[in-house]
């Protein structure tokens, strides 16, 4: 807005003026005479835009704004205008006090009445309605006033948020409603163990059209499966199934002649949302094959012992026994040397030992009664 200007008329030349009287000259010069206006008028609670302008001819205008705290008044004229006679036009008053936009709440919006408007005299009421996704208090009032003070007076919540339906149950899951199943809340899903989720871990409770559903339908539960085991050779697998689920074990047995290398058993586990099996299969290998864990014999080597000899008859002669040695054949042992044997290896040498020195004892005593 601003001041303007339609037509300018041009001024006497200077020739003319120096011929006329001084008394007409200055009524010529006058502003009256010129049509100029001169400052524009002032006007109730407004302020003109000029632009430090003072002087306006005839036909031009200026635009005023309302000050602060008021607003113009609809159909009221915010303008004046240079008149032929060098006066201005005289327009009514157009500012008056106003609240500002009235309050915006979340829950309700104002009626499409008083979208528009942005005079709000004192004591002047607008209307609001419930926004999507909530419903009507009846009991409660949905309107607003502009006050002395130019605040709106308090909006009452008279609409509450509506609630989406019941989500159900989740087989072989969880529903998680951690707040409630209001417009705008969410839920989430998970599984149980040994299952997974197919389909969205969540969903919001939005508009749909003139009410409010889940933005996703419930996922599902999938049970988890493990790939078929591992067959073995020479050997075979109980607990077989056309699935194997989480948890479900298999046994392996080998066959006769075969011997079972690892754990017989397997189950089906767990690696994130994917089966797999707790370990390899077992092997069933041959009895032969395996390598012999039997200690190896000892051999004990007794050493020659010279025994004088004594006989009824005088002689200077000495017979030297001969020296006995052990080798890896065992000797037949008593029940009590078993027992001893039983005991470790120390115990199987000492009765070695004892059974040695009754051997050498016999051929001693063999000589003397020969």
């Amino acid at each position: 807005m601003g001041s303007g200007t339609r037509s300018s008329p041009l001024p006497p030349s200077p020739l003319l003026l120096s011929l006329l009287p001084l008394p007409l000259l200055l009524l010529l010069l006058s502003p009256t005479v010129l049509g100029d206006c001169g400052p524009p008028p002032e006007i109730p609670n407004a302020t003109p835009e000029v632009d430090g302008k003072t002087s306006f001819p005839k036909e031009s205008f200026v635009v005023y704004s309302c000050n602060k705290d008021y607003q113009k008044i609809p159909n009221k004229q915010d303008t004046v205008f240079c008149l032929e006679n060098g006066q201005w036009s005289s327009p009514d008053t157009f500012c008056n006090k106003s609240c500002n936009a009235p309050t915006r709440v979340t829950f309700a919006s104002l009626k499409t009445d008083y979208m528009n408007l942005n005079y709000f005299p004192i004591g002047s009421t607008v209307e609001y309605e419930c926004r999507p996704g909530y419903r009507k208090v009846t009991s409660l009032s949905g309107n607003s006033t502009c006050l002395d003070n130019l605040e709106w007076s308090t909006v009452a919540e008279f609409c509450k948020k509506r609630s989406c339906p019941n989500p159900g149950e989740l087989q072989n899951g969880n529903i998680d409603i951690r707040t409630d199943i209001l417009f705008g809340s969410e839920i989430y899903f998970s599984c149980n163990t040994g299952y997974k989720l197919i389909g969205v871990d969540s969903a919001f409770c939005y508009i749909m059209g003139n009410t409010v559903e889940w933005s996703d339908p419930l996922p599902e539960c999938a049970e988890i499966h493990c790939l078929d085991p591992p067959q073995i050779k020479n050997g075979e697998m109980r607990g077989e199934s056309e699935i194997y689920v989480y948890r479900h074990s298999v046994t392996y047995t080998c066959a006769k002649g075969f011997i079972l290398v690892g754990n017989s058993s397997i189950y089906c586990t767990l690696n994130g949302d994917q089966g797999e099996w707790s370990g390899p299969a077992p092997q069933c290998i041959e009895k032969s094959k395996i390598p012999s864990t039997t200690p190896k014999s000892t051999t004990v080597n007794v050493p020659t012992t010279k025994v004088p000899l004594t006989s009824a008859k005088p002689t200077t002669a000495t017979q030297r026994a001969p020296a006995t040695k052990t080798t890896t054949h065992h000797p037949i042992r008593t029940t009590k040397e078993k027992e001893r044997s039983t005991s470790g290896g120390d115990h199987l040498i000492y009765g070695r030992t004892c059974l040695i020195t009754l051997t050498v004892l016999h051929a001693m005593m063999l000589l003397l009664i020969g």
